[in-house]
């Protein structure tokens, strides 16, 4: 920092040595014979408008686009776990096995049974065909034959059962093989080979993340909804989500995920418990690097084609609020506080308080008279370029 600080007043023609001087001398004189000290000069810069684009950041946590609760459809012990946790599995491959033995036993009845049925329907359709000629020359009474039709259609009622549940014994066979949904990743597993698993459980076997594409959310506070509702045009919430720029993500690590996201969908309603509301991002995953339950930021980006920068070195703080020392007539110093747009690591942004052209004092570089600047003061200022300043410390 000292090191910038040297080449900023030398850019100024300012000399480190004269300003020590100038106030190195505790009883307030500048020379022996007792004269006025002269005006202290001091760097300044003038406010100017550029284009820019500045950053908001909003907690976020990251989540995949569909996170599966893997849960038993039938109940039996575990006879096998096919993958580890956190391992990246394909559609359709197998994740945990049930004893399948009562489930083929079960079929293999279910089989039986509709061999049995199908036997006693053709029993019974042998009837029919036999009283059919019977009853057509009234050896027999018809009595007879709507009997011999009714006994056929319950035995073929209970064919379609016996097939029934020999389908439902196939299926409740085919779930003793737990497979994955779709491509993701494998989470916790509580369960050990040898458990017993029931469909009724409340615990899941594990949770599978579809990470393929990530869904990362976020919210803002009821002012940041005012100020996006004012900012995007559009005459409902997601015309104006359409109108937003692709936003990034900002990791734990403080790094910038390589690809951008799009906001997508906002909640319809604020959360009375925290007075925020709920917004949804998409990114994509192509490298695998999200992973479902992570955090970072959401980083919504706003360019504006003409913007006033004020270097974060010529303000102040206090209580809150931003202030500047500004150069007025005569060289005098008059304070004023500034409402802030945005802001990048080294520059405001502002919206009121200077104009384009305001002389600004660059008070964090005048460490000689810090908490000595007041208004009304009369300085000399060594003016320092935009330009210059930009290549030291850019926007």
């Amino acid at each position: 920092m000292k090191a910038k600080l040297y080449e900023f007043l030398r850019a100024a023609g300012c000399s480190l040595a004269v300003i020590t001087l100038l106030y190195s001398c505790k009883d307030g004189s500048a020379t022996a014979g007792g004269g006025a000290m002269p005006p202290p000069s001091l760097p300044v810069t003038a406010a100017v408008a550029l284009p820019a684009t500045t950053y908001q950041d909003f907690t976020a946590s990251v989540q995949g686009k569909r996170d599966v609760e893997i849960k038993p459809q039938v109940d039996g012990y575990l006879v096998g776990i096919e993958v580890d946790e956190g391992a990246y599995v394909h559609k359709g491959q197998p994740l945990f096995l049930i004893d399948r033995r009562p489930f083929e036993e079960q079929l293999n009845t279910a089989k039986a049974a509709l061999i049995a049925a199908k036997a006693r329907s053709e029993s019974a359709q042998i009837d029919v065909d036999k009283l059919k000629p019977l009853v057509e020359n009234k050896v027999v009474s018809d009595v007879q034959l709507r009997s011999a039709q009714a006994t056929y259609n319950s035995a073929q009622a209970a064919v379609e059962q016996a097939q029934a549940e020999m389908e439902a014994a196939r299926i409740n066979l085919n779930y003793t093989t737990i497979t994955a949904p779709s491509d993701g990743y494998v989470g916790t597993i509580p369960y050990k080979t040898g458990s017993l698993v029931t469909k009724q459980q409340d615990k899941t076997l594990t949770v599978l993340s579809e990470t393929k594409d990530m869904r990362v959310y976020f919210s803002m506070s009821e002012p940041d909804f005012l100020l996006f509702k004012e900012k995007y045009a559009g005459n409902t919430v997601p015309d104006k989500i359409k109108q937003m720029p692709p936003v990034q993500l900002v990791l734990a690590d403080n790094s910038i995920y390589p690809h951008p996201g799009k906001v997508e969908i906002v909640d319809g309603q604020f959360d009375k418990a925290v007075g925020a509301i709920k917004f949804r991002a998409s990114f994509p995953n192509v490298e695998g690097v999200l992973r479902s339950g992570s955090t970072g930021k959401v980083r919504i980006p706003t360019t504006y084609k003409s913007a006033l920068v004020v270097p974060q070195d010529a303000t102040f703080e206090m209580q809150g609020k931003v202030f500047v020392y500004t150069v007025a007539d005569s060289n005098k110093i008059v304070t004023k506080p500034l409402n802030i747009s945005g802001r990048t690591t080294n520059y405001y942004f502002v919206s009121d308080g200077v104009k384009q052209g305001d002389k600004l004092v660059l008070a964090s570089m005048s460490t000689t008279l810090m908490g000595g600047l007041r208004d009304g003061m009369v300085i000399t200022p060594q003016m320092i370029s935009t330009d210059s300043l930009l290549k030291v410390k850019p926007l």
